[in-house]
């Protein structure tokens, strides 16, 4: 008996030792982090327009950045507000998939590629504001990871508006053309993008935006047409659901728009928009809400106009589609990688010359 008292003695003292070990591991798995510092401590490429405070210290390990998620500093509400979105959108796919028969019924794959692409271009987004303060080449890096996203979602755009969205008219006029096109002016805003922000150390500022808006603008227009001619007749179309979605969309576009190119709040009051408030995380929030609204709209017409746009597309276009998305994804991956090439030069010169 004594024995056996001992053993559960030992046993809980053992247990009791673990224990107090806990606070010393999570301290060696989780070490202080560094505060953050003014717009003056860090290199001129990570400093963002009238943001003055919240910046992290570049060149500190993959944990601090990865942990820096639970901090507080500039970035903090643009990573959250894109990783929320991506939790919303995998919400709304698992509760489409409950309805919707994504594997069988290839007439749901375009409304499946939207949520894919929605998911993509969130996920793409927080990683940037979480990891691209690292080092100049990871700014460059995650930076043109979030233009990646940002086009592949345009296509998913295209697919949905196009195949669901079309009226019999626009489609007798630009079937065969209008994805193929989609896939180019995609690439084409993933270059001007990436481009812009390559040029943004020796370019005028307007330079590197145009360079960015033009090809953006031009791709949604676009993507838009679809529903332009629902817009347009929208007093007759009290019996049309998704009607709502589309004005709520045109809205928003402009919202995210505005909010991209105008620090408005914080031009107007330097450093008192540091943490919250920011354009970009205004921006957030209006193209979240964007996205969730052209998937609400989608499903609508996926449901609701079947009869048409079952007659309207051909068999196996839905598979077209599919595999142009795939197309567009890998073009895009690939014109990153020429940039980033294009940075890995630019940057061995920058070091040969000091």
């Amino acid at each position: 008996m004594a024995t056996i008292v001992m053993e559960r003695m030992g046993q809980a003292f053992i247990s009791l030792q673990q224990i107090k070990e806990v606070p010393r591991m999570l301290n060696e798995a989780a070490p202080s982090i560094p505060g953050t510092v003014r717009d003056t401590e860090v290199p001129h490429y990570f400093r963002q327009h009238f943001i003055c405070t919240g910046y992290r210290p570049i060149n500190q390990n993959w944990r601090y950045y990865f942990l820096s998620i639970f901090h507080w500093h500039n970035e903090t509400l643009n990573i959250w507000t894109h990783l929320l979105a991506f939790l919303v959108f995998l919400f709304k796919l698992l509760q489409l998939a409950v309805v919707v028969d994504f594997a069988g019924d290839p007439h749901s794959w375009p409304l499946l590629v939207l949520i894919l692409s929605s998911l993509i271009y969130t996920a793409f987004s927080t990683l940037a504001h979480l990891l691209a303060g690292k080092s100049e080449m990871c700014h460059y890096t995650f930076v043109f990871l979030d233009y990646v996203g940002v086009a592949q979602y345009q296509y998913g755009c295209a697919a949905v508006h196009f195949y669901y969205a079309v009226d019999e008219c626009l489609h007798r006029h630009v079937h065969g053309i209008f994805m193929p096109v989609a896939t180019v002016l995609t690439c084409l805003s993933c270059l001007g993008c990436c481009y812009g922000n390559y040029c943004n150390h020796k370019q005028l500022t307007w330079v590197c935006k145009v360079s960015q808006l033009v090809p953006l603008v031009l791709a949604y227009i676009w993507d838009s047409s679809p529903i332009a001619k629902r817009l347009m007749s929208w007093s007759t179309a009290s019996n049309d659901p998704a009607i709502t979605y589309f004005f709520s969309q045109v809205a928003l576009a402009f919202t995210t728009t505005f909010f991209f190119n105008i620090p408005i709040l914080e031009r107007c009051f330097p450093g008192r928009f540091d943490f919250i408030g920011q354009s970009h995380q205004l921006f957030h929030v209006s193209i979240a809400c964007f996205t969730l609204s052209q998937i609400h709209s989608s499903h609508l017409d996926f449901v609701g106009r079947r009869k048409l746009y079952s007659r309207l597309h051909r068999s196996g276009e839905a598979a077209l589609f599919a595999r142009l998305y795939v197309v567009t994804f890998v073009g895009c991956a690939l014109i990153v990688a020429f940039m980033i090439r294009k940075v890995k030069k630019m940057l061995d010169l920058n070091y040969k010359s000091k």
